[in-house]
């Protein structure tokens, strides 16, 4: 809603400048989002009137004007603007006047003397009109003033309104607000009926009452369509954002400005018989004012005459029946229509308009007689003419009602915080036209026919507060026993994974959780993914069950972006459907963390050759990640990794998570370029700690052993690592895989890993006994269970 602040002070004009205005308004609930001067600074233009026009002697697109400015002598001006003519009244800017930019200096144009420049509208910073001066109304007194008799002082405020607040889409609403909030007396212009001088009256038929309850109608005849605007009209149209057309459209467009009745004015002799208010006919169409032909939806309300439709209603008036400058009849619609009857019908055919945007958000159902009487009053005054009686077809069982509505001050105290006595309860729901009634320990409130947004003690509480003022209620803050939170040291906290992974060069990604179900059914084997209910997006359709299509979509962006080296992290929330035997409603959400990297192990540099990202440089950042806890790998089937480049990732024989190379038809069907590696594992495990334990540190030498065993292929070095590990006597402090060897002197299936066992005592030094001892233990084990045998 956008006005101009001087035609709101003429309707309530309380003692504070615009700033304290705006904020009055904001802190009400009005926010006020622009307050912009309609017209640049400028001083020294006054209102000149031009008594001569003639040719410049030595230019044919100059012209020598002699000038009356109110001085008594007449001022010599040089002008280039093709509409310099005598008689034209016009802004002239004197020796010494400032405009925006630059200084009006006396000066010679082709040997002539200019004492001034007469303005264009772009020369004062009005509009980008250049095509000519800016011509005055000739009422004007010469030497007044341009930025007095313009109101050019004034500014242009513009409020955002939610939609319960139609009440304010006017300057009479804005200004019952203004008056409640500072108290200022509030004169609306008195509307007197205007007595009919012709018998003319046209029939009204409410065919669907429960959309339109209420509709009133007048004939006026003998307007003269030609008619001015007067120029104060216009300022104020302009200045709210509506562009004056013609007296008729401007008069029913300032009163729906100035009361939030939006009005429609009919070419009487256009019309046939008697006027219905009705649903469409099959087949039905309707040329629009804005040439736009409409098939209205059976639920769209029509205004039609006996022969055909010719608005829709509350949205906008046909072609057909429009007023033109030729009208000399007119028939004055004002209604009130039911909001549901009006929402969303104008967004269905592709615009909007001012009348679609008030109606559909309610108007006050007891306007449209003092509406009709005020347009009526402004056209004749402004066109002539002569007005009928007003026609009013009402339906009382379709007008909306206003049921009390009853608050406790005392519930109204303990939810705001703010000691309101009731009388001040009263007092402010009175100030903007509640009817109050005391009963007993409550109040009955009766909202006025213009409020459609009270109905429940909430929103009375909210009237009362936002009256009051949301700055004024004092700020406490909140008060509590504060205790620190139990944080064991054997879990870290997730920012720590966050900075370790950010070390080695990952950057966080923050995805949603609402993925393609195609992603699913793809990189996670999921045919069953939760489904929303009402998806944001199609391609956003199921709930993720896991981290890496998000990893792999940010990673398809940026390719497209041209980035070559990639790292990415995520940690976050996914969604599972419980297994069979446990409970039906809801599903699992466990948290997990996940990690790609693709491109270049390394940015480019002199240091070292450029080598492609691999499995194991990424199976070294996840092991960093869980340092010093060991982790185990074993390979696995993964829908999203290649078959053979996939490992399960094991911790303390546990499987927490999968890490890899990501599908070759992956990487094809989604334009990843090189294979990316990744890993995603369960959060819980990572931020899991192993608290370090204390060993004595031994005085006495350490004993190494290297152990070579060829095996098949198929087994893995931690399948082996672990069996040799079982039941070694504690003098053995490690077993470590060192080498793996596949050639010459090998069979072709089998391999060679060889181990280093570390053995140490802490009271003595271990004999060599002892040592071969336990190393041929170790090797049987291995022999036994792996069917292993000693490399020579």
């Amino acid at each position: 809603m956008q006005f101009s602040e001087q035609w709101l002070r003429s309707v309530c004009n309380p003692q504070i400048d615009s700033d304290e205005l705006g904020h009055r308004l904001t802190m009400a609930g009005l926010e006020v989002e622009e307050c912009d001067p309609v017209a640049p600074p400028f001083s020294g233009v006054v209102v000149a009137r031009i008594v001569s026009a003639e040719p410049h002697p030595n230019a044919d697109k100059l012209k020598v004007c002699q000038v009356d400015a109110g001085q008594g002598e007449s001022l010599q001006i040089v002008c280039g603007a093709p509409n310099a003519a005598a008689g034209m009244k016009v802004p002239l800017a004197m020796v010494g006047a400032s405009l925006p930019g630059f200084q009006i200096k006396a000066a010679k144009l082709r040997g002539v003397e200019s004492s001034g420049m007469l303005c264009s509208a772009r020369e004062l910073g009005l509009s980008e009109d250049h095509g000519g001066l800016l011509a005055l109304d000739d009422d004007l007194e010469v030497g007044r003033d341009v930025r007095e008799v313009l109101s050019l002082d004034d500014r242009k405020f513009t409020i955002k309104l939610t939609p319960n607040r139609a009440d304010c889409l006017s300057i009479a609403g804005i200004a019952r607000e203004l008056s409640a909030l500072t108290g200022a007396a509030m004169a609306l212009p008195v509307v007197e009926p205007v007595p009919a001088a012709l018998p003319d009256r046209r029939e009204i038929v409410l065919d669907a009452p429960q959309a339109c309850p209420r509709y009133c109608g007048r004939i006026l005849r003998g307007v003269d369509a030609r008619s001015p605007s007067p120029d104060w009209m216009k300022r104020r149209l302009e200045r709210s954002g509506v562009r004056p057309i013609s007296a008729l459209v401007d008069v029913t467009n300032y009163v729906m400005l100035e009361l939030g009745q939006p009005l429609h004015a009919f070419d009487d002799s256009k019309l046939s018989g008697a006027i219905h208010v009705r649903f469409p006919s099959p087949g039905e169409s309707v040329l629009l004012l804005n040439e736009q032909v409409v098939k209205p939806s059976a639920d769209t309300l029509l205004i039609a005459d006996e022969a055909r439709a010719l608005a829709l209603a509350g949205i906008m008036g046909g072609e057909e029946s429009g007023v033109t400058l030729d009208t000399t009849d007119v028939f004055l619609e004002s209604a009130f229509f039911a909001p549901e009857a009006i929402a969303g019908r104008a967004r269905q055919y592709g615009f909007t308009s001012d009348a679609s945007h008030r109606f559909e958000r309610g108007v006050d159902y007891e306007l449209a007689v003092q509406a009709i009487e005020r347009a009526t009053r402004l056209i004749l005054d402004i066109c002539g003419g002569k007005a009928g009686p007003v026609v009013e077809a009402v339906d009382q069982a379709g007008l909306p009602t206003r049921p009390a509505v009853r608050v406790r001050p005392e519930r109204v105290r303990k939810v705001l915080g703010i000691g309101l006595s009731d009388e001040q309860m009263v007092a402010l729901l009175e100030s903007v036209q509640l009817s109050v009634r005391r009963e007993g320990e409550v109040l009955e409130v009766t909202p006025p026919s213009f409020r459609f947004d009270i109905t429940i003690e909430e929103d009375l509480i909210e009237e009362i507060v936002r009256l009051y003022g949301y700055d004024e209620v004092p700020t406490a803050p909140p008060r509590g026993r504060i205790s620190m939170l139990e944080r064991p040291e054997t879990r870290r906290p997730l920012a720590e994974v966050r900075r370790l992974l950010a070390d080695r060069d990952y950057q966080e990604v923050i995805n949603y959780a609402f993925v393609d179900a195609a992603w699913e059914r793809d990189l996670c084997g999921n045919e069953g993914a939760i489904r929303l209910a009402n998806p944001i997006a199609s391609q956003m359709s199921v709930m993720r069950s896991s981290l890496i299509p998000g990893l792999i979509s940010s990673l398809a962006a940026n390719r497209k972006r041209q980035q070559s080296r990639i790292r990415l992290f995520e940690s976050g929330r996914c969604f599972e459907r419980k297994a069979d035997g446990e409970p039906v409603t809801g599903f699992h959400q466990p948290l997990k963390l996940a990690a790609l990297a693709a491109g270049s192990a390394l940015s480019e540099q002199w240091g070292s050759a450029e080598r492609a990202v691999d499995f194991y440089d990424v199976k070294g950042d996840l092991e960093a990640v869980f340092a010093p806890a060991r982790l185990d790998f074993e390979p696995v089937s993964h829908p999203a990794l290649h078959p053979g480049r996939a490992a399960s990732v094991k911790r303390g024989g546990r499987h927490i998570g999968v890490l890899g190379e990501v599908h070759p038809l992956w990487v094809e069907r989604y334009d990843l370029g090189s294979a990316p590696v990744l890993f995603e594992i369960e959060l819980d495990a990572v931020l899991d700690r192993t608290m370090p334990a204390y060993a004595e540190v031994s005085r006495f030498p350490i004993v190494s052993r290297d152990l070579a065993l060829i095996l098949d292929g198929g087994v893995s070095a931690a399948r082996v690592r672990s069996v040799l590990l079982a039941g070694t006597p504690a003098i053995v402090k490690s077993i470590e895989l060192f080498d793996v060897y596949q050639g010459k002197g090998i069979e072709p299936e089998k391999r060679s890993l060889a181990f280093r066992v570390l053995m140490q005592d802490t009271q003595r030094t271990l004999e060599d006994a002892e040592v071969d001892a336990t190393v041929a233990a170790i090797v049987e084990k291995a022999v036994s269970t792996l069917g292993a045998r000693l490399r020579g």
